[in-house]
């Protein structure tokens, strides 16, 4: 027979206290909101409604780089990215948790978005590390760690609810400092953890294949703001702001651009995949995004049959004029860094090449008059291209288009 010593049984008494308070606590938020597990479920399916969450803010800086806080670098990406799915995804209402520098509690981020029956919940964060070498971009969904780099993570995120009053009473004593605390982390089963996983991998794809970041996985660890939401949600860190290279580009409008649009094309394609066996919804022309919280199913039903609108607010539907400027056998990885001094870079595969363009502009004129511009950086045979779809067309048709 194995026996424990007088230390051990104390430590495995305040383990099973933790465990026993903290359950408690989660218990009753699960029986409060084990209902709109159903009430979702019976929805359609169609993708409406985001939370974009932007980490910390107020008396809560976050992480801290040489030059820079976590809470205005993730206020400034968490607006540029609900401004994307805004502006090309008008059926979708974008609800965020913070638009300004004021402190919002974890738990009521949670409650924001368990009140307005969102569909996807997504926080958006920045990185730090005790040492300045580790860079890269990490996605994590709500789960036990594996490893203590995620529960340091976790540990450095969860912290913020020490800058909220009476804490302890609203968390039921859970000290986010406390490896134990975690323990309550291992009797959760995430009813969304395969819908959250995807959207993860595809934030992840777009920020390695897309932007050239360095991608350093999907994980999952035990994040309170993810814990207490009733629908599939992410935590995105973005880079580390104790890494120099990282500090600089997160603090750059360019690379909030990117990292902005990286996660608007993820969460695109997510909607686009759980909506693939949906019918069609008609958009009309002139909708508004103060209505797109309204039952767009009831105005459809209301629109002619035969009423065929594209939406030309998609990015991806309309035609945009592009300035190619190079071509590689394969993809260059780090290519979004590798042409400095160009803006809004893409690629595109033709004939087994890879083509490289900068710059997006709806008229040709814009694109030609950029092209210029292009030149005079050294790429000496650049020209400009049309795009529809994803998919190069001649300018010819493209001008008869946007003439």
């Amino acid at each position: 027979m194995h026996y424990i010593n007088r230390y051990q049984r104390s430590k495995l008494m305040k383990i099973m206290i933790v465990v026993k308070r903290v359950f408690a606590f989660f218990g009753i938020v699960a029986l409060v909101f084990l209902p709109l597990h159903d009430a979702f479920a019976d929805g359609e399916g169609r993708i409406r409604k985001v939370v974009i969450d932007a980490g910390h803010g107020g008396r809560d800086p976050g992480a801290l780089g040489k030059n820079s806080r976590e809470k205005d670098i993730a206020l400034s990406i968490a607006l540029k990215t609900g401004g994307y799915i805004e502006k090309y995804l008008p059926d979708v209402e974008v609800i965020y948790t913070r638009k300004s520098d004021r402190f919002v509690e974890l738990h009521k981020r949670a409650q924001i978005a368990n009140e307005a029956q969102a569909d996807l919940f997504i926080s958006i964060h920045c990185n730090a590390n005790n040492s300045s070498q580790p860079y890269g971009t990490e996605t994590y969904v709500m789960g036990l760690h594996k490893s203590q780099a995620n529960l340091e993570v976790a540990q450095k995120e969860n912290a913020a609810i020490l800058k909220e009053e009476d804490y302890q009473a609203e968390y039921e004593g859970f000290d986010p400092e406390s490896p134990e605390a975690y323990i309550i982390f291992s009797l959760f089963q995430n009813a969304f953890l395969d819908q959250s996983l995807e959207f993860a991998s595809l934030v992840q794809n777009q920020f390695k294949e897309r932007v050239g970041l360095r991608d350093r996985g999907v994980m999952q660890a035990g994040f309170l703001v993810l814990y207490r939401i009733t629908m599939p949600g992410v935590l995105v860190e973005t880079g580390y702001l104790t890494n120099s290279k990282d500090e600089k580009y997160l603090m750059s409008e360019k690379g909030q651009v990117y990292i902005a649009s990286a996660i608007y094309r993820a969460f695109k394609a997510y909607k686009k995949e759980m909506e693939k066996d949906l019918p069609d919804l008609i958009i009309p022309e002139n909708t508004q995004l103060a209505e797109s919280g309204k039952d767009l199913k009831d105005r459809n039903e209301k629109s002619s049959a035969k009423q065929e609108i594209e939406d030309d607010r998609d990015a991806d539907q309309q035609v945009l004029f592009k300035v190619q400027f190079a071509t590689s056998a394969e993809l260059i990885k780090d290519y979004a860094t590798k042409f400095i001094g160009l803006e809004q870079l893409g690629y595109y595969d033709h004939n087994g090449l890879i083509k490289y363009t900068s710059g997006s502009f709806s008229s040709f004129q814009e694109a030609n008059k950029y092209k210029n511009k292009v030149r005079r950086k050294g790429y000496k045979d650049a020209f400009v291209i049309a795009m529809q779809k994803d998919r190069r067309i001649s300018l010819a048709e493209a001008r008869k288009m946007h003439p």
